[in-house]
């Protein structure tokens, strides 16, 4: 995905909650967040508790662009997840394009499960976010040919 802003429509929000709704279920997990690479969230679902979850999301992202800069270093391009065993909890971050599914469970849940769930529900994220991208670039290509009939004379005519 290119690294253009996108307006997320209200219809594909609601698409990406469901999908974070099922795939919580699924996983078993204690939280699932989408989260951008900037680190801001996006949408997450699930028990938060008090959770910061601005500070989890750029946390997170923080997380990845460090391990990326890792994987370069070994000679890798990137590594397309990365996982966090805890005492109770455990994370698994998946990486789409410019976005992060981040799948927090405990040990009612296994890194299988987490892994084979979230691949899915990975390629289904990717397909709202590329909709709301190519959506976002119609739009915009839209308002660029409105805003385009308007010349500076016209502009100028409208405060004289």
């Amino acid at each position: 995905m290119p690294d253009t802003p996108f307006i997320l429509q209200e219809h594909q929000f609601h698409s990406l909650k469901t999908v974070l709704e099922r795939l919580r279920a699924e996983c078993a997990a204690r939280v699932v967040f989408l989260i951008d690479r900037d680190g801001q969230p996006i949408a997450f679902h699930g028990e938060i508790g008090d959770m910061d979850t601005t500070s989890f999301a750029s946390l997170a992202a923080g997380n990845v662009a460090a391990t990326s800069s890792m994987a370069k270093l070994i000679g890798e391009d990137t590594f397309p997840s990365v996982f966090h065993e805890g005492e109770r909890e455990s994370i698994f971050i998946s990486i789409i394009g410019r976005a992060l599914l981040v799948t927090v469970f405990d040990e009612r849940s296994t890194l299988s499960l987490v892994k084979i769930r979230t691949k899915r529900g990975s390629f289904e994220v990717a397909r709202i976010l590329d909709q709301a991208t190519d959506d976002s670039a119609a739009f915009r290509v839209n308002q660029n040919s409105f805003f385009s009939e308007i010349t500076d004379d016209d502009i100028d005519s409208l405060f004289s």
